[in-house]
């Protein structure tokens, strides 16, 4: 299997949310917390040593959390954005692919699976589902050969939603961490991708996993609906 990485982005204060920790450790109704859910999730996919984890906000809380992952720290995190935490992730993990997840987004393990072969191949990713185009949320279209051409909250006539699960392959790294370094402090790591896949020609498989349930916790109502979804 090709070499990879996995992070977990999680610098963020999480102010829409409002809690008075970092948002990942929200607790669900299963009784596990949302980076909980994640760490167990990346194990099923039987990749050796340990998860990356941006933190920033609050950090020691996440770190005494889970003690055994690996920390990146982003100084910045009050004033930055995705852009920049990714931007740390891809300067630090070893060299090879790398499977990043926002912190807040509570996901089916076998979206994981549907990844698995992207994974091995060598193809960057995003995981994006179709059933739902949110004004909100970052949105996606394609170009004539199915690769994603736009990459924002901006898309007009967008096919589907961006869910926050994605992967860079080994060839495309160096060309997206120089795009995210190009970034404006407060960019998403998503306008990282969408220049590189303009000015540099990097090709983005959208991966529809529409038929597993993955919400990101912005809000109360994401979290009731993440609840509704996965508590059993």
């Amino acid at each position: 299997m090709t070499e990879f990485s996995t992070v977990i982005l999680a610098a963020g204060m999480g102010t829409r949310l409002g809690r008075p920790f970092p948002k990942p450790l929200t607790h669900l109704d299963d009784g596990r917390s949302i980076m909980q859910q994640q760490l167990q999730n990346l194990a099923t996919i039987d990749q050796d040593g340990h998860v990356h984890i941006v933190v920033g906000f609050k950090k020691e809380l996440i770190m005494e959390e889970f003690p055994d992952e690996i920390f990146l720290y982003n100084a910045d995190y009050s004033e930055t954005n995705t852009s920049k935490s990714l931007m740390r992730a891809l300067q630090r993990t070893p060299p090879g692919g790398v499977l990043w997840l926002n912190g807040d987004v509570v996901f089916d393990p076998r979206v994981l699976e549907e990844l698995r072969p992207y994974l091995n191949g060598g193809e960057s990713v995003v995981c994006v589902n179709t059933a739902a185009v949110g004004e909100e949320e970052v949105k996606y279209s394609v170009d004539a050969d199915g690769f994603v051409r736009e990459l924002s909250k901006g898309v007009i006539d967008a096919l589907g939603e961006a869910v926050g699960i994605n992967y860079v392959a080994h060839g495309d790294r160096d060309v997206l961490l120089r795009h995210l370094e190009q970034c404006g402090d407060n960019d998403y790591f998503e306008r990282g991708i969408e220049t590189a896949i303009a000015d540099d020609g990097m090709r983005v498989r959208p991966l529809d996993i529409t038929q597993f349930a993955a919400v990101e916790v912005d809000f109360e109502d994401d979290l009731a609906r993440a609840n509704s979804l996965f508590h059993k």
